[in-house]
């Protein structure tokens, strides 16, 4: 288990491009240290606006995208190409636009597919697709990921973990079907927190007003993940939260570490 380290920016537009820039740098230093990189994604409107910054930063052709492997820390359960599912909204913001194999691109099953509408079995066929990547380097059956990647929820929910949820006391397995969840669409598929707590890096971006309560309770130092699941992500070696001024409003100030801007 690693600490909390919070770096405040001074908007969200500048979060997601330091957030980019830091992200291209792990990649391209884990693929030179271990030939490829292994990277969760997340949606909404923070992880979708770091994968534009990516897109658009000069630096991105630092990575050779041919050696990355991509997965998704939640999805929800919509068919395919669904203008909510995070994988449509990863391609349109990044992902069709570089030289991505699409054999390492793993996407999390759709409603109406192989396993129909059955959240459960598309959770344990990801499951399975995780176990068999992570390979003797893997950690409990997930690979070794070097950045996980999280956002905050005004309720403090992360990937589709939310308060008081069944999904959020998962002990054992690495993903799950998540039923009855509190916002629409109610049925999606997640990681757990034994597979989030796996990632070499776990980063939980939060930016806006709206995130300003989430981050404080989560990082008070006494939350229970049950109540607050952005409490109990946290990486091996590294736990980033970075955040924009507005969604850290309400942290003491000696939290804060020091951020361009």
């Amino acid at each position: 288990m690693s600490a909390p380290h919070l770096v405040v920016h001074r908007d969200k537009e500048l979060m997601a491009r330091a957030a980019a820039a830091r992200l291209i740098t792990t990649i391209v230093d884990a693929q030179a240290a271990r030939g490829s990189a292994s990277v969760v994604v997340t949606g909404g409107r923070n992880g979708n606006g770091l994968l534009a910054a990516l897109g658009s930063s000069p630096a991105r052709d630092a990575i050779d995208w041919s050696r990355l492997d991509l997965w998704w820390g939640d999805e929800r359960f919509l068919p395919e190409g669904d203008p909510d599912r995070n994988d449509t909204q990863a391609r349109a913001a990044l992902l069709d636009g570089v030289p991505l194999d699409p054999a390492r691109v793993h996407t999390m099953p759709v409603s109406g597919g192989a396993y129909g509408d059955d959240a459960d079995a598309a959770a344990e066929a990801y499951a399975a697709e995780l176990a068999a990547a992570a390979g003797p380097r893997g950690l409990g059956g997930v690979p070794e990921f070097d950045v996980l990647m999280l956002g905050v929820g005004p309720d403090t929910h992360v990937a589709s973990l939310f308060p008081e949820h069944p999904a959020a006391r998962e002990t054992e397995r690495m993903v799950v079907g998540v039923h009855g969840a509190p916002k629409p669409p109610p049925t999606r598929i997640s990681l757990t927190f034994p597979a989030i707590r796996a990632a070499r890096e776990v980063w939980l971006l939060a930016a806006g007003e709206d995130k300003a309560k989430a981050a404080a309770t989560a990082l008070s130092g006494d939350a229970d993940p049950l109540r607050a699941p952005a409490a109990g992500a946290y990486g091996r070696s590294r736990t980033l939260w970075l955040l924009d001024a507005a969604a850290a409003a309400d942290l003491p100030r000696a939290l804060h570490s020091p951020a361009s801007g």
